[in-house]
């Protein structure tokens, strides 16, 4: 029997997996992954389809449960943690289908998850009145991610990127030390693009330092322009690791992600 890995300090490593693998009857989406995301980075995960981005970020926040291998989370190992205490340790996480109430505004929507850390927690058969008090900060949340204006309408009629931006800010409520982004830019258009890697910057910092930001996007020029390290997958293992300078050299990366005749 593999024995548990010790807990080491707090370093400049917040995320790691070791040996981590997922197999689902016979096919391996993860394999034997060391992944290792350094504090206070923007660190993206690309790869072709079906190189096993996503459930890389279901184990990493224990919606799926690993065949063997460790997560570790500030030298913790969480390996066994249920996601709502994932989510306690610090670790927020958006999804590629926006999860949103959609007959909710967007204010409720983020005082919704504001009442999470608030004592007492959910207060759905209270007056409206004892809401008043996270006005104000639900209200910084959408101003931070450009939706002030659009508070008071329903999120299911948001425009696609403003749902997206309003994914971002319920996360946020929650005050992630880590948050994990599963292609964010999907289906958006140019502005909402350019809008959105400008909020995914501004996401990364934080009163008190610099949030730690994965994510999963197939946009290279905005992982280009955002990351400071990236990780290429392939078949569920990591094909190439380092700068977007790096990644865009290596020729097995071109070969695979790529295609072979880019640069």
């Amino acid at each position: 029997m593999t024995d548990a890995p010790t807990v080491v300090p707090i370093t400049d490593v917040v995320l790691e997996t070791r040996g981590l693998t997922k197999s689902f009857r016979g096919f391996t989406a993860v394999r034997d992954l060391d992944f290792t995301v350094r504090r206070g980075t923007i660190h993206a995960l690309i790869g072709p389809n079906g190189a096993g981005k996503t459930t890389v970020f279901n184990l990493l926040t224990k919606f799926l449960a690993p065949t063997s291998g460790h997560i570790l989370h500030d030298g913790v190992d969480i390996t066994a943690a249920s996601p709502a205490a994932i989510a306690r340790r610090g670790i927020g996480r958006s999804f590629q289908i926006s999860a949103t109430f959609p007959h909710l505004t967007a204010l409720e929507n983020v005082r919704v998850a504001l009442q999470r850390r608030t004592p007492g927690r959910f207060h759905f058969w209270r007056p409206e009145s004892t809401l008043a008090a996270l006005n104000d900060r639900a209200l910084a949340l959408l101003a931070e991610v450009g939706l002030e204006a659009r508070a008071q309408e329903p999120a299911g009629t948001l425009p696609y990127g403003a749902k997206k931006a309003l994914e971002i800010a319920t996360t946020l409520a929650l005050d992630p030390d880590v948050l994990l982004l599963d292609e964010p830019l999907a289906g958006m258009g140019r502005e909402d693009v350019a809008r959105t890697a400008a909020l995914i910057r501004r996401t990364a910092q934080k009163e008190n330092g610099r949030r730690t930001v994965v994510m999963v996007e197939h946009n290279l020029g905005v992982v280009a322009d955002l990351s400071d390290r990236i990780t290429v997958l392939q078949r569920g293992e990591i094909l190439a690791e380092g700068s977007y300078a790096d990644i865009a050299a290596d020729r097995a990366v071109r070969e695979a992600y790529m295609g072979t005749g880019h640069a």
